[in-house]
């Protein structure tokens, strides 16, 4: 028992050292068309703009728009690097995602290439579990705000 308190104690120190850590992903995630309809299926989400690209025309878009949560499939690809090289000794199996908060710039379109940033924004204990809010600004090919979004992961005590 006491080497579970001594491994959840250097793990909560560490990652409370690591609050404001910063990195950026270091490919693009290239919005396809085909993605997005898949995407927009799966939340039987049938919004023409995201079907067809004259509906988006119509909307003033140059093609296909993404339902507005497609990005938390990119940033959770660009979080993971986060637990795997920077924020370790979690297991995933005991973390729970449990809040997401998004500041939306501008709809995700078809042709973009996207990039993270990722922070890990904050940290703390409540009951005996770690409490993390992850931070990614995601950015277009010309480095320009796309969308914001924190999310909150809370990490079961061993």
């Amino acid at each position: 028992m006491t080497r579970i308190v001594e491994q959840t104690s250097s793990r909560a120190e560490r990652t409370a050292s690591l609050v404001g850590h910063h990195y950026r992903v270091t490919d693009f995630y290239e919005v396809g068309r085909e993605k997005v309809r898949e995407f927009a299926r799966s939340l039987q989400d049938r919004h023409p703009a995201h079907w067809s690209e004259d509906a988006a025309k119509g909307h003033g878009y140059d093609g296909l728009i993404a339902p507005l949560t497609f990005g938390s499939v990119i940033a959770m690809i660009a979080q993971q690097h986060l637990f795997d090289e920077i924020v370790t000794g979690y297991d995933p199996r005991e973390i729970l995602h449990t809040d997401q908060r998004l500041i939306f710039h501008r709809p995700i379109a078809v042709g973009d290439r996207l990039i993270c940033d990722v922070y890990l924004d904050s940290y703390r204990q409540a009951a005996g579990n770690d409490i993390l809010v992850t931070k990614t600004i995601m950015l277009d090919q010309n480095d320009a705000p796309v969308q914001t979004m924190w999310t909150t992961l809370v990490a079961y005590a061993r």
